[in-house]
């Protein structure tokens, strides 16, 4: 009997909620939030529908969006939601639309400086997905939370037209407005690449509306190796310095890092690539007291810590060459020298991608090198950005 009761009692308790198989949700795609500067807000948000396009790294078998508000001061009302999934020529998916919800109703309040969580879409998306997102925003959103530097076509149009296969009378822009991630769920935990960065991660001067920013070819790379379970959320923001904020260009990525790479969900790994503009922008401001080496060195020893003590992998990228640049300058160089130095050599973080001897012309090193340049000797061309991602080795990935 008491065999018989303890076979009865493990197969109850096989049965209870606690210990079904869990699924997994992960960050597929991202955008870091940001305050817009007063010279860069988008045109007012009233009675509007907003469609903005993104595309997914890994796939999953449900989805869910997050809606940011997260700079707003008052709340801002979302009356309506709807998303459809994308074939590669831009035409809807046939079957694929779904209008979302929000504790189960249509629309939802945002909350002052809070992001939102819609629920779970059961709709499943493959890998390297489109999908269009349109939401209809009926009252004025004062102060939205944008991503300035969208590099994909976005529109605003008046009233609700988020169920209009096309819409009337829109207004393209280029910042992600009030969204600020795609998490997939799924059944294998896999991993989460959160790339933190600046306007270089973030994709400056790459195509618009083509995702070859340096993640977004990481994320096929990884795909076409079968590294399916492999997402990456880009975490670039242009502009971004590791130390100092400046307005208009996001927080500091020390003060931004546990909430745009820790807080990520399924996060389990992160690349760093963020330096120049610290020194760029001090010299070209004039500021008194600009960022030592050792400063530098001190921040990025912070993030390894953080990223330690929350069970992530982190590895370091050295900092491309910029001679030319609007804001190089021989004091700036020799920073860049000598934390590309201790990159290389420090043992704390867990690999090194150096972007430096890939991207850096060969008999001019202190320079981008011509194949690789978008004219502005700091920025990557798409096929800079191409070069990049064929850098990193997907081993520690497996």
């Amino acid at each position: 009997m008491k065999k018989q009761a303890l076979i009865l009692a493990l197969a109850l308790s096989a049965l209870a909620p606690g210990a079904q198989a869990q699924n997994h949700w992960a960050r597929s795609w991202n955008a870091s939030p940001l305050a817009a500067a007063p010279d860069r807000r988008p045109p007012t948000l009233k009675d509007v529908t907003v469609r903005q396009v993104v595309r997914v790294s890994a796939g999953g078998e449900r989805f869910r969006l997050r809606l940011t508000n997260e700079y707003g001061l008052t709340a801002a009302r979302i009356g309506r939601v709807r998303i459809v999934q994308l074939a590669d020529d831009g035409a809807p998916v046939p079957g694929a639309a779904r209008d979302l919800t929000f504790d189960g109703a249509a629309g939802a309040l945002l909350a002052p400086e809070a992001p939102l969580l819609s629920d779970p879409v059961d709709l499943a998306l493959p890998a390297l997905s489109r999908l269009s997102i349109s939401l209809y925003l009926p009252d004025e959103v004062a102060d939205p939370t944008i991503h300035l530097l969208g590099l994909s076509s976005a529109w605003i149009a008046p009233g609700d037209q988020t169920a209009a296969a096309e819409l009337t009378d829109p207004t393209l822009v280029t910042q992600r407005l009030l969204i600020s991630g795609v998490d997939v769920e799924r059944a294998e935990a896999g991993r989460v690449i959160v790339t933190l960065g600046d306007s270089i991660t973030d994709g400056a001067n790459g195509t618009r509306d083509a995702d070859r920013r340096w993640p977004d070819l990481l994320a096929r790379r990884l795909q076409a190796a079968g590294l399916t379970s492999v997402a990456v959320a880009n975490a670039g923001i242009s502009g971004n310095r590791i130390l100092k904020p400046k307005p208009g260009l996001g927080v500091a990525a020390l003060a931004r890092f546990d909430r745009d790479v820790l807080a990520l969900p399924g996060a389990t790994d992160v690349i760093v690539l963020e330096g120049v503009n610290d020194f760029g922008m001090a010299w070209r401001d004039h500021d008194p007291q600009p960022p030592t080496p050792a400063d530098l060195i001190a921040g990025y020893r912070q993030m390894i810590a953080r990223a330690h003590a929350a069970g992530l992998k982190i590895r370091l990228a050295t900092i491309l060459p910029f001679k030319d640049a609007n804001y190089w300058s021989e004091q700036g160089e020799a920073t860049r020298q000598a934390v590309n130095t201790w990159i290389r050599a420090n043992t704390e973080a867990d690999g090194l991608i150096d972007f430096d001897a890939v991207m850096r012309d060969p008999a001019q090193p202190l320079k981008l090198a011509a194949a690789y340049d978008s004219g502005d000797h700091l920025h990557p061309n798409d096929a800079g950005f191409r070069a990049m991602a064929d850098a990193i080795d997907l081993t520690p990935y497996r």
